[in-house]
């Protein structure tokens, strides 16, 4: 994990939106893995700064217009 101890605390708040509020809304993620999931995976691949970026660039392509599909982290 790159820059553990900055991550854990943003990977434990998608951890509890993955587990507390997602299941209450459905899926509705165009892409696999899901946007929560591809923001942990990012985070913790890559770190705090560049993590972060790549998972807004995902979040900000995921709408009605973006035909999704498999998008794993670089």
């Amino acid at each position: 994990m790159n820059g553990g101890w900055r991550v854990k605390p943003l990977v434990w708040l998608i951890r509890a939106y993955q587990y507390g509020i997602s299941p209450f809304l459905g899926r509705s993620c165009r892409f696999q893995p899901s946007c929560s999931e591809y923001a942990v995976e990012s985070l913790e691949r890559h770190g705090i700064i560049r993590g972060l970026w790549l998972a807004v660039r995902r979040v900000g392509r995921c709408h009605p217009w973006h035909p999704g599909g498999y998008d794993p982290v670089p």
